[in-house]
């Protein structure tokens, strides 16, 4: 430890310095071979400035430097020293990968060391402008370096700053679809690109986000709100929920049928999302063959509304789709009932041999003349027939649907968490045995969380098979049941707006960003590791979940400095 400002050159500790420059010099080459550089460099973030592919170049020596500091940390005189060493590194690791590339065939190895990867890290100068990135790495490592040393009302703004650049370049070109259909056409032309922000619209997004987010927060708007009286506090947040109704009424007019089946999609998962948030997040039961009630909710839909060849009924979708949240719940009760005596792992290996009977069944020729087998059920209906002009076209009243599903399935959700039986669940959750002393019912308690999670999803299938018009045994897939599982873990267990964020983060950014083929899958899982590490309780927790995480971290780290003493003793 080195607070000192008068710190010697030689206290300095150069040795962790250099592992961290090595570990930036891995990352940014990494980066480059396994293509996010050079495939996104046609991708500007700023128009004729920076390209998505820098940028991520910019961010792995910023990170560098931001590293070396927090490693060394050195303060004074020497504050930038360790950063700019560190990211010269990482800068001579991309010298070396140039350097190397020339020598001999890199590309029989890793398919993206290609020239044109070579050109992007040399600005186009070829081997004589190798060593352009050492010292842009110096320059953005001590950058790095002096901005882990700002305090913390600077570093904010900065935070700030580059989110804003981020996500307002990977929008740009949605939002300006969105413009040039409106009489704002002009404005979006100003600030956006096709792809990307332009100059202005990076200026005017910057001082608009830093400059508004710094406003709300010297003027404590949030704590002023919360100082009032209730009465005064619904004249405020009620004209801000018409508003974002609003918003959200008008969304699929204004940004296209794109987004508004990527929004029915995310409200599809939020209804899964919020029935496993009652079976696992309150009552604590991990079930990882939710796939299974959605399935059995799509195929009834699909069985009693379908004119092609497999249906049996022609009903419409709103005489199906009770059906299809009875028949999941009735799926649940089957499924609950032998298992109710299983905790834990075991529990989450028995229903996952659940979801897993049932997509085989659901594509075997035992129930070929059923269910179609591979062949699925086809020329489901829409639930409203109208013109292709009409504004309920397309995926549009889906979206309306799945999101008034969406409204009072969070309602029930809410209701029920702060009932009896919601606090039934929550007893269940933190231990059997004590809830069962205090005399919960374990069978009906635990009955009621799987058919209430199965009806939801059951709900959710039905409308997912109305939305694709089809259902196949091949979208009965594990990977659905696990991403409900990490809608509820990623929002917070037991949160009602955690399972609605969780979706949002988890499900529609992924979608909107289809354009970056696989690689959205490196990011999702690099995103799902840190939020993981920085925020274990979820995105947005109850008050209990966050207290019980944290005091649990603390009593861990009053653990550890206690024994640290008698171990050394």
């Amino acid at each position: 430890m080195m607070q000192d400002a008068s710190v010697g050159f030689a206290e300095v500790p150069w040795r962790a310095v250099i592992r961290v420059g090595l570990i930036g010099a891995a990352v940014a080459i990494f980066l480059c071979l396994v293509g996010i550089v050079p495939v996104f460099h046609a991708r500007p973030l700023i128009k004729d400035v920076i390209s998505l592919g820098q940028t991520a170049i910019v961010l792995a020596l910023l990170w560098t430097g931001l590293m070396a500091a927090r490693t060394s940390e050195v303060r004074g005189r020497l504050t930038v020293l360790p950063g700019a060493l560190a990211g010269s590194i990482a800068g001579a690791g991309l010298t070396a990968l140039v350097i190397l590339g020339e020598l001999i065939n890199v590309r029989a190895a890793f398919l993206n060391a290609s020239p044109a990867l070579y050109e992007i890290l040399t600005f186009g100068n070829g081997l004589a402008g190798s060593w352009i990135a050492i010292v842009i790495g110096a320059v953005l490592g001590a950058a790095g370096s002096v901005g882990a040393k700002l305090p913390i009302a600077s570093r904010r703004p900065l935070t700030t700053f580059v989110l804003t650049l981020l996500l307002a370049g990977l929008f740009a070109g949605i939002l300006r679809t969105a413009m040039l259909s409106t009489p704002l056409a002009g404005l979006g032309r100003l600030l956006f690109a096709p792809l990307g922000l332009t100059i202005v619209g990076a200026i005017v997004t910057v001082v608009l986000f830093v400059g508004g987010g710094e406003l709300l927060f010297y003027t404590r708007v949030r704590d002023r709100v919360k100082a009032m009286a209730p009465a005064q506090q619904r004249l405020v947040t009620w004209p801000l929920l018409a508003m974002a109704a609003i918003a959200v009424l008008v969304l699929p007019q204004a940004l296209g049928p794109f987004v508004a089946q990527v929004v029915a999609l995310v409200a599809l998962y939020v209804l899964m999302g919020l029935g496993l948030n009652i079976t696992l997040g309150l009552a604590g039961l991990l079930d990882l063959g939710f796939v299974a009630f959605f399935a059995v909710g799509a195929y009834t839909v699909g069985l009693l509304t379908s004119t092609a060849e497999f249906g049996l009924a022609d009903w419409p979708f709103w005489a199906a789709i009770p059906f299809a949240v009875l028949f999941a719940m009735v799926f649940g009760a089957i499924l609950g009932l032998p298992i109710l005596g299983i905790r834990g792992d075991y529990l989450a290996i028995a229903t996952l041999g659940f979801g897993e009977i049932i997509r085989i069944l659901a594509g075997s020729d035992v129930l070929k003349p059923w269910l179609g087998g591979p062949r699925g059920i086809l020329n489901i209906p829409k639930p409203i027939d109208v013109e292709p002009t009409h504004f309920l076209a397309g995926p549009a009243q889906i979206y309306y649907i799945a999101i008034a599903c969406a409204v009072l399935i969070a309602f029930v959700a809410w209701r029920l968490r702060g009932s009896r039986i919601g606090r039934a669940w929550l007893s269940i959750r933190e231990d059997e045995d004590v809830a069962e002393a205090l005399g919960v019912n374990l069978v009906q308690t635990k009955i009621l969380a799987y058919v209430l999670g199965a009806g939801f999803a059951g709900l959710g299938g039905g409308i997912f098979s109305s939305l694709v018009g089809s259902i196949f045994s091949s979208s009965i897939q594990l990977f659905v049941s696990i991403n409900v599982v990490a809608i509820v873990v990623v929002g917070g267990m037991g949160s009602i707006p955690g399972a609605v964020l969780g979706a949002i983060f988890l499900i529609g950014v992924p979608e909107l960003f289809r354009e970056f083929s696989e690689y959205r899958f490196l990011f999702y899982g690099a995103a799902l590791i840190l939020m993981m590490l920085y925020r274990p309780e979820g995105l947005m927790p109850t008050r209990f979940a966050a207290r019980e995480v944290h005091l649990e971290s603390s009593e861990l780290g009053a653990d550890t400095v206690v024994a640290a003493p008698t171990e050394s003793s």
